[in-house]
């Protein structure tokens, strides 16, 4: 059975920065994307940052592009997502996921629907 945890989430000031990580079990994710969404209250799921575990290729939001970068251990199914000069815009509940590679083609990395497992989620909460 897969499983998806996320850690490092928290309270921060504005301007801090912040790492998450996303173990991934249960499962052979080597032709799969991970990806982190985030959710505020009353907004819409938003895609942040992915990965393709295999070619550690990477596409990120082009509103986080310089803020935001994700990234992979070598040795695990484990995706990281570094967050800087955060914003209280950036207070979310943020979740990582996997798509097989196909789901991904065909829907795109950045749509919810390609993804087949999730995980509960972690709080980031950053104050002004």
């Amino acid at each position: 059975q897969v499983r998806l945890v996320e850690s490092g989430g928290g309270l921060v000031q504005a301007g801090g920065s912040l790492r998450l990580s996303c173990v991934a079990s249960g499962g052979s994710f080597i032709a799969y994307s991970m990806s982190w969404f985030r959710q505020a209250p009353g907004k819409q799921r938003e895609f942040v940052a992915g990965i393709r575990l295999n070619t550690y290729a990477t596409t990120v939001a082009d509103s986080l592009k310089g803020r935001f970068q994700i990234s992979r251990d070598g040795t695990k199914f484990t995706v990281s997502l570094d967050m800087n000069s955060l914003d209280p815009e950036d207070t979310a509940l943020y979740s990582c996921a996997v798509a097989p590679f196909p789901s991904t083609l065909r829907f795109g990395i950045r749509n919810p629907a390609a993804y087949e497992a999730w995980g509960q989620g972690t709080q980031v909460t950053v104050s002004s």
